[in-house]
């Protein structure tokens, strides 16, 4: 039979997993077999910079938080997982898999966005959107190009008048 002080531990573990799950706009259930630890740092600090953690739990208390959410995962807690908790939502995802197509043999299992869960094509999604500086750029030089056009428009113009002069 368990101890009091094991049982303390795992609520409070438990309790811990539910408030990242609140917390987080995206959460993404991934493998971590076969990463050394020098990567699983690299990952943490890279993710620090999105406000964004990696952490490992047993599977069985992290299925007890998802219940108490109305999420079911079971599925995919098998083996080894590491679950990815980010706050911000593209900059944890674009973050994460950047480091994934550097290291082959990640696997994600599932996401959670915005306390849905989503499927593997919507995760990927996400990753491809451009940064908000690379949406900045495409919009100034969208913006620009119409302006540039009207000058070399206007430019033309005054040309032909003063031809007909």
């Amino acid at each position: 039979m368990a101890s009091l002080k094991n049982l303390e531990i795992k609520k409070e573990t438990v309790n811990e997993i539910k408030k990242y799950l609140e917390e987080s706009e995206a959460v993404i259930l991934f493998t971590y077999h076969g990463l050394t630890v020098g990567d699983l740092a690299k990952l943490r600090r890279d993710l620090r910079e999105t406000n964004s953690e990696v952490k490992v739990y047993k599977n069985t208390l992290v299925k007890l938080a998802l219940a108490d959410r109305d999420l079911n995962l079971d599925e995919y807690l098998t083996g080894p997982n590491a679950i990815l908790f980010g706050k911000d939502l593209l900059g944890s995802i674009k973050t994460f898999d950047s480091f994934a197509k550097e290291k082959k043999n990640i696997e994600v299992k599932a996401g959670i966005i915005k306390g849905d869960i989503t499927s593997l094509e919507t995760i990927k999604e996400y990753a491809s959107i451009p940064s908000t500086e690379g949406l900045l750029t495409m919009l100034a030089g969208g913006m620009i190009e119409h302006v540039k056009n009207l000058s070399i428009g206007l430019n033309l113009y005054a040309e032909k008048l003063e031809e007909e002069k």
